[in-house]
């Protein structure tokens, strides 16, 4: 099955290089270009977008509202945001995830690591760059402002609660960064029986994909952050 990529970007330049690298892949293409959110939201429900490449920082609507406009739609449940950031410091990364992203890549990585990451995108398989991502969750998770505090969901505590012992047991090692065929290895149980798990939580936590499960898990405190 071929990937559809929308590349959300101002910079056309950029956009054109993604475009010539994505083309290349035989297993996917880019259905769009697209300089600001709007303009990204738009195409992704026209050209049935799998994957978006959104740029955190646009005029107009950033990525960051349209990650939120595109997650917040029904009709686009199936579609996966990438986050793509200057710096993969960046303190909007843990924003974008909240938002809906799947997932963030530095604009500086390499060819190989970005068509990994659509790939890893469309398929729901792992969290992209997942050592970074989850420290950055907790490194900024910890700050605690009041602005966070304000998004954090109180019922997601409660909702742990419908989980299984198993299910959390998965949960804990999607947090900390593993694929399933690792989890699997470390709870001696089939990748697929991890599947379901994963699947389970996602659908009794109300989360999108793991990136969200990975967010939900510091959110709760059914994970600490360690102070490095």
């Amino acid at each position: 099955m071929t990937i559809r990529v929308l590349l959300a970007d101002d910079q056309a330049l950029l956009r054109s290089a993604f475009r010539v690298l994505v083309d290349s892949e035989p297993d996917m293409e880019v259905v769009g270009e697209a300089s600001d959110g709007a303009e990204a939201v738009e195409l992704a429900r026209r050209e049935r977008a799998d994957v978006v490449l959104m740029d955190i920082r646009m005029p107009g609507t950033d990525g960051l509202a349209a990650t939120r406009l595109i997650t917040a739609d029904p009709a686009l449940a199936h579609v996966r945001v990438v986050m793509l950031t200057t710096f993969e410091v960046d303190e909007y990364v843990v924003q974008s995830l909240r938002a809906g992203a799947s997932g963030f890549l530095g604009k500086g990585s390499e060819p190989e690591e970005l068509l990994n990451a659509i790939r890893v995108a469309a398929a729901d398989d792992a969290l992209l760059s997942p050592a970074a991502t989850k420290g950055l969750i907790a490194r900024f998770l910890a700050q605690g402002d009041g602005a966070e505090d304000e998004e954090r969901d109180p019922a997601r505590s409660d909702r742990l609660d419908s989980l299984t012992v198993r299910e959390r047991e998965v949960l804990v090692q999607v947090a900390a960064g593993h694929s399933n065929d690792e989890i699997a290895e470390r709870l001696e149980v089939s990748p697929l029986t991890v599947k379901t798990h994963v699947n389970r939580a996602m659908a009794k936590l109300g989360a999108r994909d793991r990136a969200q499960l990975v967010v939900i898990a510091y959110e709760s405190g059914l994970v600490r952050p360690r102070v490095e």
